[in-house]
């Protein structure tokens, strides 16, 4: 494994260090609490913040991609004279919104389980971030099983968004929230499978190993980030459509679809209720995002090795929200499905890919010794399994479905 000089160097202590400098003022006793706390109140903090920004980049930019300006008025009061800030004090103007309005709860609801739904929900997306590693010194939780945890912890959200729909009392909202629970349930399979090839290659079910493992460049330039393996490329296209589907995004938006199922499970919310789960979707599309740097792109691995001077939080962040930007351009550029095609894709076609591609890991490792002309060899026979499949399963979903033709009554 190559050992940075950057690993030693000022910039990536600096967390480390003011978190160190806050604890020794506290007694003895209470210090472990206090390290816990801070941790807590930094994640807040940083992705509360990177929440409300993602907000107004989002709207930007899909309102650049429906030729319109986007939010651009909120800054500065009409009184005074000044640049508007762009609108970038939007999410600060709509968090206020939020928290004023008024919070009407339907007279035959669950009050309880009513006011509990948003509350769970955005406490189980909040516990997913303690296995990510942020940095190379920067993980909240460093766990053995920290993927066995992520997805447990994730999967409780499920729960969440029926006892919204059941506490509503609502026939919409308990209607959405099972199609939204059979959505979340057909594509937490695939996204489970995708994930098993790394822990194969890797050997550990460990977030921080995972990165470590990927911590290596040939000839100091080409990074040995699992993505650039055919199994793995094949894992991160699974994973992307996996995570699109269980962070509610379009294609797969139809727990929400307005022309549908008017709000879907939030029908019967506003308020600070109807805030909190849509930060929850927000902070369970940055924790999916985290989890596909840290198993296919590298985590905080540098792309190059003369780069590592660049502290490694740095390059996690740059890299999550590349992958916040791609999820926005998918959601601005592609249609809605119906739910018996998002099933079907599940079900028919992802299912089947990714166990082939365990397979394909499996071949991956048992040949690591191949060297000379072999290499050629390992790969095209590990792009093969990767390609074959999917032409094969593909045309057979195709099947009676594709192309379609359009008939037209005579005017």
């Amino acid at each position: 494994m190559n050992t940075a000089a950057g690993a030693d160097a000022y910039l990536e202590r600096v967390p480390l260090v003011l978190r160190d400098a806050i604890v020794q003022w506290f007694p003895a006793p209470t210090q472990w609490l206090v390290h816990h706390l801070i941790t807590v109140g930094v994640i807040l903090a940083v992705f509360g913040t990177f929440f409300a920004f993602t907000t107004i980049a989002e709207r930007k930019l899909l309102g650049r991609l429906q030729n319109r300006l986007g939010p651009n008025r909120a800054g500065l009061p009409w009184w005074q004279k000044g640049p508007k800030l762009w609108g970038l004090t939007q999410p600060f103007a709509d968090a206020v919104k939020a928290l004023t309005k008024e919070d009407i709860v339907p007279a035959a609801a669950d009050k309880l389980l009513h006011f509990l739904a948003p509350v769970l929900v955005v406490t189980f997306s909040l516990l997913t971030f303690a296995v990510l590693p942020f940095g190379r010194n920067l993980i909240p939780v460093d766990l053995d099983a920290a993927l066995l945890y992520f997805f447990a912890a994730g999967s409780a959200t499920e729960l969440a968004i029926f006892m919204a729909g059941w506490a509503s009392r609502n026939k919409y909202s308990l209607l959405a929230a099972m199609r939204a629970l059979a959505q979340v349930i057909s594509y937490e399979l695939p996204l489970l499978l995708s994930v098993v090839p790394v822990v194969l290659i890797a050997g550990t079910l460990s977030t921080r190993e995972i990165v470590v493992a990927q911590g290596f460049w040939t000839f100091g330039a080409l990074p040995h980030w699992f993505v650039f393996t055919p199994w793995g490329a094949a894992g991160f296209v699974l994973f992307l459509v996996s995570a699109l589907a269980e962070s509610n995004r379009s294609p797969f938006d139809l727990p929400e679809a307005e022309s549908e199922l008017i709000a879907g499970h939030l029908t019967e919310y506003s308020g600070f209720k109807y805030a909190l789960f849509f930060m929850a979707e927000y902070f369970g599309l940055t924790a999916l995002s985290g989890l596909g740097v840290t198993l296919f792109l590298g985590g905080w691995q540098a792309p190059c090795a003369f780069l590592q001077f660049i502290p490694s939080y740095l390059w996690f962040m740059g890299k999550l929200i590349g992958m916040i930007v791609f999820f926005i351009w998918v959601r601005g550029t592609l249609l809605r499905l119906r739910i018996d095609q998002l099933t079907r894709l599940a079900w028919q076609f992802m299912v089947p890919l990714a166990l082939v591609n365990i397979g394909n890991a499996a071949f991956w490792a048992l040949t690591a010794g191949w060297t000379g002309p072999l290499q050629f060899v390992r790969w095209g026979v590990s792009i093969a399994i990767v390609v074959l499949p999917f032409v094969l399963i593909g045309r057979r979903l195709n099947a009676g479905r594709a192309p379609r033709t359009y008939q037209y009554a005579a005017s």
